[in-house]
């Protein structure tokens, strides 16, 4: 069984910073690439930033030079830096892992798996 589990959501006021984390556990062969994404209300789902196993890294477009993310590879977690935040950055961020797992019956297998979600409230 893989998991992901976010950390690190909250309200904050425009112009300030949280810091969002990540960890994925279970019988994890490998990670390739980790991202963010985030959904508002009435929003579909979008890519906030993904950093593969190399260490590169793309964003959208309305959080470049403002967002940051990183990756601690040998504990399998992600961390999204926020800074300069925006009422418009609110929204639901989920973590997301393209990785290989081995099942219970022992097989390998590749998984795109999701973490439930944390709050991202910017209001004053």
């Amino acid at each position: 069984q893989v998991q992901l589990v976010e950390s690190g959501g909250g309200l904050v006021q425009p112009g300030g910073s949280l810091r969002l984390s990540c960890t994925a556990s279970g019988s994890i062969l490998s990670i390739n690439a980790m991202g963010w994404y985030r959904q508002a209300p009435g929003n579909q789902r979008e890519l906030v930033a993904l950093i593969i196993s190399g260490g590169s890294t793309n964003y959208a477009d309305s959080v470049k030079g403002r967002f940051t993310i990183s990756r601690d590879n040998a504990k399998n977690t992600v961390y999204l830096q926020m800074n300069s935040l925006k009422p418009e950055d609110a929204a639901v961020y989920y973590c997301n892992a393209a990785l290989r797992y081995y099942s219970d019956s022992g097989y390998l297998r590749a998984l795109d798996a999701w973490g439930q979600g944390t709050l991202v409230t910017v209001s004053s």
